[in-house]
């Protein structure tokens, strides 16, 4: 796999263009994430040759009255930080969920 980082943020950016979501504007929404974090974390993951993004048709962006969106796949190396992004969110999840909640914490 490229030399990237498997954060968090990276881990869900990749299960969410595993997942079909192909644009940052649907990948900021489906992970709650902001701009300023998806967009750099998009161009970190092409030059990693993890996802592979592609400008689409001018055209289609005039006919929705929109500016061109970049559309963004997984490579095969993508596939593979797919299943590492899993793992990791996975392993995140189990020790939230072991962690005993302090004292006064929540409901």
């Amino acid at each position: 796999m490229a030399n990237v980082r498997m954060t968090q943020v990276t881990a869900l950016i990749i299960q969410a263009v595993g997942a079909g979501y192909r644009y940052g504007f649907d990948i900021m929404d489906i992970t709650g994430l902001a701009s300023g974090t998806v967009y750099p974390a998009l161009r970190r993951l092409e030059g990693a040759d993890l996802l592979k993004g592609t400008w689409e048709e001018v055209e289609a962006a005039h006919r929705g009255g929109r500016p061109q969106r970049r559309m963004y796949e997984l490579t095969e190396e993508g596939e593979v930080a797919l299943t590492a992004a899993a793992d990791k969110l996975a392993a995140a999840k189990a020790l939230l969920l072991s962690t005993p909640r302090a004292k006064g914490a929540g409901g």
